[in-house]
């Protein structure tokens, strides 16, 4: 049970929930996840439809999250076809799961206002710098990721949404102080044990083996003195992040790219104002909205009706004064009425928004202002550095590939194409191979028959981003049975094993059998003692001990109880257990990190219980993976 709960803290389901509360699909090209166009289907969800092109967003995002998290890994990965229609389904499931949970939320008649959305939003530390809400890096990454300001807020109304049905689920989950103080006094538990260890070496250095009993073990196991097919390779690798640091940027490119992107380094024009809010949407708000707006024009404070009449109960403590904003933060009605005045003082209509009836007193105007080019100098050439490698890396792979096909019996003219170094290997199985000729694809490639049986250079394979290889078959031999002269020393290794273990797990029987009845005369007989004893607990220093230990029955009468099991070196060890000891637990005491880890279990099946039932219910396809199976 305690195995369980702490391999639990990071099972998939912890990640399935965090997955589903996180942003999982935020600031990659997904702009257009919230439109459902007429597109070709990829899953239905009783009458909501996942549209292909959402599925394919979704699925490249997830792929680019993962390919920066495991690099090459994950491109040795993708190499696989069943892997990659796995993790095709995992994305269309979790897009699925969303949908469930959204629809869910919606029965429940679970809402996300306006002021939660905008809080959320300036609280997200993607869109801050030095810890407060920026509103420049925040329309840079809603435009870089294809947003609209309205987009990501109903993006955002959305994932809240879903987010709150599950922190209720999770919310609602809790363990009995009983319960929690057996779990813990499992935990605490402790057990006095000693071993004895019958070491593996002592036994092989004992075995008898004749010449003979060799040759007939490596007659009846060829396969495995059977030297695999094997090859030498050539190869030409380039990546974009070698040439990134070789790249030379002028004062004059440096410029011009600062002008070009001005934007970019520029604070936006902010307004600072006053307001008197109505609350309301109808006659009679707009009615004394308007006779506000008249005593204002005959000559009133603006500040003292704020103080007085405004239903802004925070800032009409202020006179109505509300802090320094851009554009794209307000109400968009409040916010076409702010930017149009022009002078300190000037007075805006009666502004009807989402909010109610707002008068509008410009205070300030803050203008644009950009920083200086010595202020971002670093990430210009930054910028302008990986650019000019993408595009070096671009032409050089055109080269790389037009070289590598036209002299298709070398890679040598290939390298002076590209100024690059052809790379060789000794020989070495393909199942075997090592560093980026693992990839699949590089070993789908050297298994080919125009490269391995033709010798000819094979096409340019994709890496990873900005990462390529071409290879050849320089040289290959066939599978080999070896001599047996060649490999007598290790059929007699491993015979000595096989041997040595064998006579060590006889004798621990008999050492067993001897003294769960009685008899420990036994260890004299061959010279053997147990260790003094020790108290060891469930996380113990030897884990092998330690597991075996707590599997075991606990003692009764005072008699010990003797299991064996194998170390990490193959020694076969015994263990006696002496006794348990067993802690003393107040349930007022209990770890609160333990009662957490259980309350986090009971969350997890909660959740999934729920999507069980969800998936139950509705009525759920998935025409595109349908498809693809046919």
């Amino acid at each position: 049970m305690m195995e369980r709960m702490r391999e639990g803290v990071s099972s998939i389901w912890v990640k399935i929930i965090l997955s589903l509360i996180i942003f999982s699909f935020v600031f990659a090209g997904v702009g257009s996840y919230l439109a459902n166009s007429n597109q070709p289907v990829a899953a239905k969800i009783d009458g909501e439809e996942i549209s292909q092109n959402q599925f394919e967003q979704a699925y490249q995002n997830e792929r680019n999250r993962m390919q920066s998290q495991l690099g090459e890994y994950f491109s040795t990965l993708m190499g696989d076809p069943g892997y990659v229609q796995q993790f095709r389904r995992s994305v269309l499931d979790r897009l699925v799961n969303d949908a469930l949970i959204e629809q869910r939320a919606n029965e429940l008649g679970l809402r996300i206002s306006d002021d939660q959305v905008k809080q959320a939003i300036r609280s997200m530390p993607e869109f801050q710098r030095d810890g407060k809400f920026d509103n420049e890096v925040y329309a840079s990454l809603l435009r870089r990721s294809r947003f609209t300001p309205d987009q990501f807020a109903e993006y955002m109304r959305t994932d809240m949404l879903r987010q709150q049905l599950l922190s209720a689920i999770q919310g609602s989950d809790f363990a009995l102080g009983n319960e929690l103080a057996q779990l813990q006094q499992l935990e605490q538990q402790q057990r006095e044990v000693r071993s004895l260890t019958l070491n593996l070496d002592t036994f092989k250095a004992t075995a008898e083996i004749s010449e003979s009993d060799s040759k007939d073990y490596y007659e009846q196991h060829p396969e495995a003195f059977t030297r695999p097919e094997q090859v030498k390779v050539a190869y030409i690798e380039l990546s974009g992040d070698t040439l990134k640091n070789t790249m030379d940027v002028s004062d004059d490119e440096l410029n011009a790219y600062y002008q070009d992107n001005l934007a970019k380094f520029s604070t936006p024009e902010q307004r600072h104002v006053r307001h008197i809010l109505i609350q309301g949407d109808d006659a009679e708000a707009q009615s004394k909205a308007e006779a506000i707006l008249a005593e204002l024009n005959q000559g009133a404070d603006f500040s003292e009706l704020a103080k007085s009449k405004s239903d802004d109960t925070f800032s009409a403590k202020q006179g109505g004064e509300l802090d320094w904003f851009e554009r794209g933060v307000m109400d968009p009605a409040f916010e076409e009425a702010a930017f149009a005045l022009e002078n300190q003082g000037d007075l805006s209509g009666v502004v009807k928004s989402s909010f109610g009836y707002h008068i509008i007193q410009l205070e300030a105007v803050k203008a644009p202002t950009a920083k200086p080019l010595d202020d971002v100098r670093s990430d210009l050439l930054a910028d302008l550095r990986e650019q000019k490698a993408a595009e070096a890396f671009y032409q050089l792979q055109t080269k790389l590939a037009e070289s590598a096909f036209e002299m298709p019996d070398s890679l040598d003219d290939a390298a002076k194409a590209v100024n690059a170094k052809v790379q060789k290997t000794d020989f070495f199985a393909l199942n075997n191979a090592q560093g980026v000729l693992a990839s699949p694809a590089v070993v789908q490639a050297l298994s080919s028959a125009e490269v391995r049986e033709d010798g000819l250079n094979s096409e340019v394979i994709e890496l990873g981003s900005e990462h390529i290889i071409v290879v050849r078959v320089d040289e290959s031999r066939p599978e080999q049975l070896l001599p047996f002269e060649e490999v007598a020393d290790q059929v007699h290794e491993i015979m000595a094993a096989q041997r040595g273990e064998e006579a060590a797990e006889k004798q621990a029987d008999e050492i067993l059998a001897a003294l769960r009845n009685g008899d420990s005369t036994i260890l004299e007989q061959h010279e053997l003692s147990f260790s003094e004893p020790q108290t060891i607990s469930r996380r113990g220093s030897d884990p092998v001990i330690a597991q075996e230990a707590f599997a075991m029955a606990k003692p009764e009468s005072g008699k010990s109880v003797y299991g064996v099991t194998h170390d990490q070196q193959g020694n076969v060890v015994l263990i006696a257990l002496d006794k348990v000891i067993e802690p003393e637990i107040d349930s007022a005491s209990v770890n609160g990190q333990l009662a957490e880890q259980v309350a986090q279990m009971n969350a997890q099946q909660d959740v999934a219980a729920l999507l069980d039932v969800l998936r139950a219910d509705a009525e759920v396809s998935y025409p595109v993976l349908d498809a693809s199976a046919n």
